[in-house]
């Protein structure tokens, strides 16, 4: 296999996940991982694999996550880089193996959490994705309370990696995700 697909990715993660919370939760990463491919001229469709695919092993072995996604990815041909790319995304959190180099790496690791938040306060809204502004969500961020589960730290951590201010990665996240909102169920 030259590059992920996305309906490779959708075609895999099936093979190993039955919770719809983390089929819901793939979509999510998958949608903002396309509009920060976007952001950086990349490409989307490869970036919404990785991020779809990004939990491949955490049904299976929730207390060894990204420790096995070699082992799920690599008898379907996976790359190599991409293989790295969904291992990073535990940097200091799961594993030590890979701390995130490229630009899609640090995406992952940042928005993962951050889909969460998101997702969290689209439900608390009777307009779900629709007119979801930053400065709002950014009050949502702030409120350590609110979605109490994703950890800032971490995504803090993210976004100074890729350089970015949070801001930037929020209106990316948030555009990706009300593109495929329907898909997400808000």
């Amino acid at each position: 296999m030259e590059k992920l697909t996305l309906e490779k990715a959708r075609e895999i993660l099936k093979k190993h996940t039955t919770e719809e919370h983390l089929f819901t939760h793939a979509a999510a990463v998958s949608a903002a991982m396309g509009a920060m491919a976007r952001h950086f001229g990349e490409d989307e469709e490869h970036w919404r694999a990785i991020g779809y695919l990004h939990d491949v092993d955490y049904e299976a072995y929730p207390d060894e996550h990204c420790h096995h996604v070699r082992e799920f990815l690599e008898p379907e041909g996976v790359p190599e880089a991409d293989i790295l790319a969904i291992i990073s995304h535990g940097y200091g959190i799961t594993t030590e193996e890979r701390e995130p180099q490229t630009s899609l790496e640090k995406s992952l690791f940042t928005v993962d959490e951050l889909t969460g938040i998101i997702q969290a306060y689209a439900l608390m809204r009777p307009e779900k994705m629709e007119g979801m502004a930053v400065k709002s969500l950014k009050k949502k961020f702030k409120d350590k309370r609110f979605a109490a589960k994703c950890n800032r730290e971490i995504i803090k951590r993210g976004f100074s990696m890729l350089g970015m201010e949070p801001g930037e990665v929020m209106q990316c996240c948030i555009e990706g995700m009300q593109e495929h909102h329907e898909e997400l169920g808000l």
